[in-house]
């Protein structure tokens, strides 16, 4: 009986094998235009990252060794659980294969850093992941766009399952996909690992702030997941006949509201937003693509102060602009406003309970909207100007 007990507390001693590093949420894809591309992955450890990248030409993925793109910041390999590699000097309309690595860095002392276990994307029991850049001389392009989906995993399959995902070459996410923002759980458990399981590894996800993402104390992490080697929120993107402007309208209530505990500066962020705005639609950029969608979570109205500051703010470029559809949401409901002489272009409203599948090619633009059954809510077209 003694034997048994030492040997017992012998093994309680003996150091506990750490569990190997693995991927804990796989990569997805962020900002794809002609020439770059960002790579987003999360691992279970602290850990240096990189993409390694091949061409699309039939070779196996071993058959060279492949080029690394280092998930670094001013020269230095970061060190993070949270992997980000901006992939730039891409070919225009080209599929390029890829993979991620995550290698744990056990200790970093001085100039001594000691690492541990890798884990990456399988390619030898699979094909790897791959994507294509856009290209501004593609005749034609086809994306989809939901919101307001508040963590509902189930809907968002229904939703984008309405859509033939290899026949759409992106997916627009126009805010409030969480009821708030508490964690890096939430976010995947929420709507990210059903999108990537969907389509996100290899196709690619704008994701456009709405108000709900604003909130809770994990808020300010959302630009370390979503457009993070991007200096802001809002951006422009061309994908082939089409300019999209990408708004971040904020929040719905006063920078004052109880609800924010004083931490809001969104009516200044606007301001300054605005000033981007004017420079983006006076741009050679904006003004020479066939056609300009203006994408933005709170729609312009004149009841809530957001809608008011989108009102106030923005609208009056975007008249005097011109561009041929704005996409909100926001309200929960399906609302298409038709051009008029004030406002010279229509203004879709998607409720949370619709996709819209969008295809705009050299003629015209159609916009189709379907609820999770697949039943057509609204159709119409945009012709070429």
């Amino acid at each position: 009986m003694m034997k048994r007990t030492l040997i017992y507390l012998f093994c309680l001693l003996l150091p506990v094998p750490a569990l190997a590093i693995r991927l804990k949420h796989s990569p997805y894809l962020q900002n794809v235009t002609d020439t770059e591309a960002t790579i987003v992955w999360v691992a279970d450890k602290m850990s240096v990252g990189w993409v390694e990248l091949a061409p699309d030409d039939g070779s196996h993925f071993y058959q060279t060794e492949r080029p690394r793109y280092w998930d670094s910041r001013d020269g230095i390999k970061r060190e993070d659980s949270v992997h980000v590699v901006k992939l730039t000097g891409l070919k225009p309309g080209t599929r390029y294969r890829y993979r991620v690595y995550a290698q744990e860095v056990l200790s970093h002392r001085d100039y001594r850093v000691h690492y541990g276990d890798i884990a990456a994307t399988d390619v030898w029991s699979r094909q790897p992941l791959s994507f294509v850049t856009s290209s501004v001389n593609s005749p034609s392009t086809t994306f989809a766009v939901v919101n307001d989906i508040h963590e509902d995993n189930a809907k968002l399959e229904k939703l984008l399952g309405q859509c033939d995902m290899k026949k759409t070459d992106f997916v627009i996410y126009n805010g409030d996909m969480v009821s708030h923002f508490t964690s890096e759980d939430q976010i995947f458990k929420g709507f990210m690992d059903t999108s990537i399981k969907l389509f996100a590894a290899e196709k690619p996800m704008y994701y456009v702030r709405g108000n709900h993402e604003t909130r809770r104390t994990f808020a300010p992490n959302f630009h370390r997941y979503f457009s993070p080697a991007e200096p802001n929120l809002y951006f422009t993107v061309r994908r082939g006949p089409v300019f999209f402007v990408m708004l971040d309208t904020g929040e719905d209530k006063p920078d004052t509201d109880l609800e924010y505990g004083g931490i809001t500066d969104y009516d200044h962020y606007r301001d300054v937003q605005a000033e981007w705005l004017k420079e983006v639609l006076a741009s050679e950029a904006y003004r020479t693509a066939p056609y300009k969608v203006v994408v933005g979570h709170i729609p312009p109205g004149n009841d809530w102060h957001g809608d008011c500051e989108v009102e106030q703010k923005f609208m009056s470029l975007l008249r005097q602009a011109a561009p041929d559809l704005m996409l909100c949401g926001h309200l929960h409901e399906y609302i298409h406003h038709k051009a008029t002489a004030d406002t010279p272009f229509p203004i879709i409203v998607n409720s949370n309970a619709a996709v819209l599948k969008i295809t705009a090619d050299g003629n015209r633009m159609e916009v189709v909207a379907t609820d999770t059954e697949g039943k057509q809510i609204d159709r119409f077209t945009v012709n070429k100007r």
